[in-house]
């Protein structure tokens, strides 16, 4: 099937779109790439905060050029700003925090999920490829709510989602939902629902590119409760 013009919703609109299911309260961690844009469209009138495994709590948006802190960083080592009230503290307890169940949602990239909810972003096996899992695990694991931000289809054209992975997983049974540049979907009893779709996309379109039974989210529902 063929790309068409504004068939696909942009990274920085992907990423308003997250921004906008985040709710006031929650304690979120924004993965490494792209699920960090996030930072720049959350509503400035709700208290989100933001979370970091590098160690830092209250991480707000990318900074202004002239405004750069090289000591300021998230785990990518991208440069971000703090917010009043933020605090800093040890590596350990940051992975504590991950492990220990105290945030309401991460948001992570991925090579593959499974209609299980399988998650896999950390290799693909490649040779050559540099294997990077991060605190991937701990995320994937210890937050309630578990968001998958990632293109549909890889650039082979082969769909991100998958009837059983095929690359080593990060977690099992771990992704809530799945925010994609044509359509969102959650995990359900063993398949993906279908809950919102861009740009010219359809259920059956869908069906085509990835090759999955879709449904509309009329007859199942998720595999973790919603905030």
């Amino acid at each position: 099937m063929s790309d068409k013009a504004g068939a696909r919703l942009s990274r920085d609109a992907l990423a308003a779109r997250i921004a906008a299911d985040i709710p006031e309260g929650a304690f979120v961690n924004l993965g490494i790439g792209a699920p960090t844009l996030i930072a720049n469209f959350l509503p400035p009138d709700l208290e989100i905060i933001l979370h970091t495994e590098n160690g830092m709590l209250g991480m707000g948006p990318a900074p202004a050029a002239t405004r750069i802190d090289p000591d300021l960083i998230n785990a990518g080592k991208q440069p971000v700003t703090a917010v009043p009230g933020g605090a800093y503290f040890h590596h350990a307890d940051s992975f504590a925090m991950m492990r220990g169940g105290h945030l309401d949602v991460c948001v992570l990239g991925a090579f593959q999920v499974s209609q299980h909810g399988d998650l896999a972003n950390w290799s693909t096996g490649a040779p050559g490829a540099i294997p990077a899992v991060g605190g991937a695990m701990d995320l994937a694991i210890g937050a309630k709510n578990v968001y998958v931000m990632t293109d549909l289809l890889a650039k082979d054209g082969s769909s991100k989602l998958v009837e059983q992975c095929s690359y080593p997983l990060t977690g099992a049974r771990c992704v809530t939902r799945v925010y994609t540049d044509r359509a969102i979907f959650e995990v359900g009893r063993g398949r993906f629902i279908v809950r919102e779709t861009f740009g010219e996309s359809t259920i059956t379109s869908l069906r085509a590119l990835t090759g999955l039974e879709l449904t509309d989210g009329t007859d199942a529902t998720s595999t973790r409760g919603d905030l």
